[in-house]
């Protein structure tokens, strides 16, 4: 029988710790659905070592890198955009997805969310203060055709197209903080 879980979270139903059949000790975890409160799920773990708050919030985390790797195949188009197979064109390709998502997921907290980014945010805070994200992102951009000057005149033309594709695909709001000229690729 799974014992009641005593404590301020009501969402936390139940835990028991049990074996599976080749004889691996896991704690199950049952929480309360966020949204559905008639619903519940399960939650495993072979550490026996977590707390049930710390299973839950590992599993929270899980969780969001699922949202992320969901979002970057169908909403970014991380599969369909580009169709290569060198490593360094699949890196490249990887590279600029997520940091349209950086930008995407910064620009949506800026707008809904108003913590900070806990110590990272006391880290960053002087180079926050000299550099902000236009001119991050115009250096990126110039770092990039710094790059492509460099590189053999195939792989050159490569890297101007997919810069042109990804500033392309911007929306239109990061597209007017970027100056015409490294638009122009």
């Amino acid at each position: 029988a799974a014992s009641r879980v005593e404590g301020k979270n009501a969402n936390i139903l139940r835990s028991i710790r049990t074996e599976l059949a080749p004889g691996i000790p896991v704690l199950v975890v049952f929480i309360r659905h966020r949204t559905k409160k008639n619903e519940w799920l399960a939650i495993l773990s072979t550490d026996l070592t977590l707390t049930i708050e710390e299973v839950i919030q590992i599993y929270s985390m899980r969780w969001d890198i699922e949202v992320f790797f969901k979002c970057a195949k169908s909403l970014l188009r991380l599969q369909k955009e580009f169709q290569g197979l060198s490593y360094d064109l699949l890196v490249s390709h990887t590279t600029i997805v997520f940091s349209r998502y950086i930008l995407l997921a910064w620009q949506h907290r800026q707008s809904t969310d108003h913590r900070t980014l806990g110590g990272l945010f006391y880290l960053l805070c002087d180079e926050v203060s000299t550099l902000d994200w236009v001119v991050a992102l115009q250096q990126l951009i110039e770092l990039i055709n710094e790059v492509a000057t460099k590189a053999s005149k195939k792989i050159s033309k490569l890297i101007k197209s997919q810069l042109q594709q990804w500033i392309a695909g911007l929306p239109s709001f990061l597209k007017a903080y970027l100056p015409i000229s490294s638009c122009e690729v």
